[in-house]
């Protein structure tokens, strides 16, 4: 595949990721959408996918570099489908079943490991459970698997495609 093509996906992947990334952002702000940790971890994920995605445009890699920036973002929409999947999964347990109320992860990260602020926020707390927020009759935590899972095939399609591409076709007899 030509520069320019591995560009343009690149380019189409990170519009991908600002438009989830700003809807998640809008809907929270102008919506007055109460947030649970879990989703803003997936906020960060949907950041952090276009900002690879972004980093992939502006350099315009080699071979090797899209590799590299497939297997990122291959590796970004599995984490996104584990957080997303969580939240989903908790939104379909009784709240009464989860904790009442964690602190905000500011206090958590300044107080606590990193590791025990993740064990804490993938817990999940009844806000988690809540959903506030429809659009054609799914949640916001199942638009983000859905989203992440999208992004998951497709770059797993794109490295594998790389991949295959790269072998060396073998000798007939």
């Amino acid at each position: 595949m030509s520069l320019a093509g591995s560009r343009l996906l690149f380019s189409l992947v990170f519009l991908a990721g600002a438009l989830a990334s700003w809807a998640a952002y809008s809907l929270q702000s102008g919506g007055s959408l109460e947030s649970c940790p879990l989703w803003g971890v997936q906020r960060l994920l949907l950041l952090l996918f276009g900002s690879v995605n972004l980093l992939a445009v502006v350099q315009g890699p080699g071979r090797v570099g899209r590799a590299f920036y497939w297997g990122l973002n291959l590796l970004l929409g599995l984490l996104g489908v584990i957080t997303a999947g969580r939240h989903v999964l908790l939104q379909n347990i009784p709240s009464e079943q989860l904790l009442a109320c964690l602190p905000d992860m500011p206090f958590m990260l300044r107080n606590l490991s990193w590791w025990q602020a993740l064990q804490l926020t993938f817990m999940g707390t009844s806000d988690c459970a809540e959903v506030t927020w429809t659009l054609l009759d799914m949640s916001l935590p199942e638009w983000s698997l859905l989203f992440f899972v999208i992004m998951l095939i497709f770059s797993g399609y794109r490295l594998a495609r790389l991949f295959r591409a790269a072998r060396p076709a073998a000798a007939l007899p």
